[in-house]
């Protein structure tokens, strides 16, 4: 028989449009303090930002300080180089084993970012998953005649434990599917959402919490930090970038703060810009025209809850931290009786 599901992982997403304030809030919130303890108790961060996953590119997406993350660890952060593809669905499958693992040893799983695209489909799954493959259908039902069902059900413990848990062993049908899937996709077969689901992704229970202001105080800040973001070097760490051979068709320099350096080619070649004023402005509007566009994708998450930035959010953020608590460990005192 299957071994009985696990309890479901608490996670806390907690979204920020660019220049927010979300990575202030989190120090606060969960850094230890002098008694040893943080204010709401013991996590570690997984980052949901589309291009903090990239190595050397640190002023122009505000990774925290090495400081916070030795303080507080961050994951999915300096993982890839600026000219490897990082997908929706990387970033699903590295979130669910960060958060396996951060639950394992007692801690909190919180993703914080503001790529509403990866939270959303996070929390609601992938896309439908792929059609059934002929050809791979074929060689797992060949490998089940031949070798029996304890190879495949040991291969769907190691890719899928989530679906191995699920699916009975003498469910031929499901076995094979999820091994299916996992061999046309890479991904887990729990990673993926029914066909027009609306609906949260098993194995999690989910605080879902998004940080707004009001639009004049957000594009300030938003100039200020560009601002700051070329006193500190960003047009230096552009140019270094260049140097080593990356470019703006590369995936990580396409992101906002790095593509409005370069002119396009002339000859099929591209130079870097020398009008940093001009250069500035353009980050500055084209990160304030995304910000709007992450509160309005966010907003489309079910269960969002809105917390303001103004006057002091981190009273309400506690409160809504200690209510899903209380119920999530209410839960699962009921589970165990």
């Amino acid at each position: 028989m299957p071994e009985p599901e696990p309890p479901p992982i608490p996670v806390c997403i907690f979204f920020g449009p660019t220049g927010s304030g979300k990575t202030a809030i989190l120090e606060e919130l969960l850094v230890p303090g002098p008694t040893g303890k943080a204010s709401v108790g013991e996590a570690e961060i997984v980052s949901a930002d589309s291009m903090q996953v990239y190595r050397g590119m640190d002023r122009g997406t505000a990774k925290p300080s090495a400081a916070l993350r030795a303080a507080l660890p961050h994951h999915l952060i300096d993982i890839r180089n600026p000219d490897e593809q990082f997908t929706v669905g990387d970033f699903v499958a590295l979130a669910d084993a960060c958060c396996v693992d951060i639950a394992r040893r007692g801690k909190v799983p919180v993703i914080s970012g503001g790529t509403g695209f990866y939270l959303k489909h996070f929390v609601q799954g992938l896309p439908e998953a792929p059609p059934s493959d002929a050809r791979i259908r074929g060689e797992l039902k060949e490998e089940l005649r031949v070798r029996g069902k304890a190879p495949l059900l040991e291969a769907l413990a190691a890719g899928d434990p989530q679906s191995a848990r699920r699916i009975h062993p003498n469910d031929e049908y499901r076995l094979l599917r999820a091994l299916e899937v996992l061999r046309l996709s890479g991904r887990p077969l729990s990673a993926f959402s029914p066909t027009g689901a609306a609906h949260k992704r098993p194995g999690y229970r989910f605080l879902i919490l998004g940080l707004h202001r009001e639009r004049e105080d957000l594009y300030r800040r938003i100039d200020e930090r560009c601002a700051q973001m070329f006193r500190c070097g960003l047009a230096d760490e552009v140019r270094q970038l260049f140097e080593a051979g990356y470019g703006p068709k590369d995936p990580g320099l396409r992101a906002i703060g790095y593509r409005e350096f370069f002119v396009e080619p002339e000859g099929g070649v591209f130079r870097l810009s020398t009008d940093l004023a001009g250069v500035e402005a353009l980050v500055a509007r084209n990160s304030r025209r995304y910000a709007k566009r992450q509160c309005s994708y966010f907003a489309l998450i079910p269960g969002l809850t809105w917390i303001a930035a103004s006057p002091d959010p981190v009273p309400r953020i506690k409160e809504e931290w200690r209510r899903f608590f209380h119920a999530f460990s209410l839960v699962l005192v009921h589970k165990e009786e």
